[in-house]
């Protein structure tokens, strides 16, 4: 399987919400995309839909079936290191299964990471960027992703709006860096992503990445995110916090170390 672009659409019991007839348009107008369904043990019939889909398309769809519900981070990690082993593709990106970002905005944020001619890339959509654009949220998931939003920007201090937007491009070669290990969270991994760029780049970490305006978003009933996972957030935030800069901390002192090492004059005095 040779294309340029891959998307990863992580699934969980999403059988009654999966829009096939815009994901066979998208790829009948596309003829440059992979699709790569991964089917997170889900208790329903996702996996017989997706099977069904792949099979009319052998060529243009792969499905990754994990038989025990992993989280969304495992099911898009999953997803990625099947695209970076079995593909040659530039460009590997996810969104929600959904499509609460829509074909259009993913296009525009495809556009965006094409023109960069940077190694290591990541576009990422943001529903906060722009008054102008057509988002829609409901009142009480508005209000928690505001609070919720507010924690996540003291843990990650990179001045994002929005890092956990479902629509994200990653060129080749971040990829396989930033997925190459497990996620601690099901759910936070995008925080996650933005603190292993942190750790991988340091200063430079801002000019590795560019966040745009989505023109459309939907907030779709069904999320998979259950009331007592919310309430875990601030602990799991906490424990991700406490990972990374402990991380950071010793990448540090190996650097200094390495540093001291090698500029040590190992001549013998009398």
């Amino acid at each position: 399987m040779i294309m340029k672009n891959a998307i990863v659409i992580p699934c969980y019991n999403e059988s009654s919400r999966l829009k096939f007839d815009d994901f066979q348009t998208f790829i009948n107008q596309n003829d440059e995309y992979t699709i790569c369904f991964v089917n997170d043990g889900s208790s329903d019939d996702t996996i017989d839909y997706l099977s069904r889909f792949q099979s009319q398309n052998p060529n243009r769809v792969a499905v990754v079936d994990l038989k025990v519900n992993q989280g969304k981070a495992e099911a898009v990690r999953s997803g990625v290191n099947y695209i970076l082993e079995n593909t040659n593709t530039e460009f590997i990106g996810f969104i929600d299964a959904d499509l609460s970002t829509d074909f259009n905005d993913y296009e525009r944020l495809m556009d965006k990471i094409e023109n960069s001619n940077r190694e290591d890339y990541l576009v990422f959509g943001s529903r906060k960027l722009s008054e102008d654009s057509n988002i829609e949220r409901k009142g009480f998931r508005d209000l928690a992703s505001k609070i919720v939003g507010l924690c996540i920007s003291l843990v990650v201090s990179l001045n994002i709006k929005d890092t956990q937007c479902g629509a994200k491009i990653f060129t080749r070669s971040l990829a396989s860096k930033v997925f190459k290990q497990s996620f601690i969270s099901r759910w936070l991994f995008d925080i996650e992503i933005f603190l292993r760029m942190k750790n991988l780049f340091g200063a430079n970490t801002k000019r590795s990445f560019q966040e745009c305006a989505l023109m459309n978003w939907e907030d779709v009933d069904g999320s998979k995110l259950s009331l007592k996972d919310s309430v875990k957030i601030p602990f799991m935030l906490s424990r991700i916090a406490s990972t990374y800069f402990s991380i950071r901390m010793s990448n540090n002192i190996d650097a200094m170390l390495n540093t001291l090492t090698s500029s040590t004059d190992y001549r013998t005095y009398p």
